[in-house]
């Protein structure tokens, strides 16, 4: 498989959607093909499911919930994630397979083994190159979920106990533990720039290797947007 596959994955509230966003902006300025993506709604599919799922208002059962993510990460993977790493494209997805380990399986307790099933089903194997663990406490999400259902910008997830965010944070970090060459672990209680400076080093070096980095900006061209990030403080 050509390309190189970077997923992002962590307890809501830890900033790795902003980190996202941003990754994929600098490796664009560096001429790399970038797509990025999501899960759930990476699809047009998924973006339906999406709207079902996450529904504040809609009581979902979770082995519905369950069914439904496996079913929009097949269509992602067979639509979406397969063609674009053909194309040898840096493929960057908000949460994957990790996710339903986390949520599904320790968050809502089922089996491991029916959660592997599952992920193999709906993945057919396909596995991140990296994946960017942004590990925020508990009581930290908390107070940064709170602001974000003040802006009304919350799902059904974001408003579980803190039991359950214990278990999926707790679930991440043994499978970091587990697979420590794959998933690395990125403290998210920094600032938003100290946060992506760490990412930086870290994408950087593995796309580096991979011969997928392209050239790198213009001092012009950093300053420019030095001087941008200045504006938005």
């Amino acid at each position: 498989m050509a390309g190189a596959f970077i997923t992002f994955e962590g307890i809501d509230g830890c900033g790795k959607s902003t980190q996202l966003r941003i990754l994929a902006s600098e490796l664009r300025v560096r001429r790399v093909e970038v797509v990025t993506t999501r899960e759930p709604g990476g699809t047009s599919l998924g973006q339906k499911l999406r709207a079902a799922l996450l529904d504040v208002d809609e009581q979902v059962d979770p082995l519905a919930e369950l069914f439904v993510f496996a079913a929009d990460r097949a269509q992602h993977v067979s639509k979406h994630l397969l063609p674009a790493l053909a194309a040898n494209k840096v493929v960057l997805s908000d949460r994957y397979a990790d996710a339903t380990v986390a949520y599904q399986g320790a968050g809502r307790g089922f089996e491991p083994a029916l959660i592997q099933e599952l992920v193999q089903l709906a993945t057919g194997g396909l596995k991140p190159d990296m994946t960017l663990l942004f590990d925020l406490s508990v009581p930290e999400s908390a107070v940064r979920t709170r602001k974000r259902v003040a802006l009304k910008h919350t799902d059904r997830l974001d408003i579980e106990d803190a039991d359950f965010h214990t278990r999926v944070r707790n679930a991440y970090l043994e499978i970091a533990k587990a697979e420590p060459d794959r998933v690395r672990v990125i403290d998210a209680r920094n600032s938003v720039q100290e946060t992506q400076e760490q990412v930086m080093d870290i994408v950087m070096r593995f796309l580096k290797d991979r011969g997928l980095l392209g050239e790198e900006p213009s001092s012009s061209g950093k300053e420019r947007r030095a001087k941008g990030k200045g504006r938005d403080r």
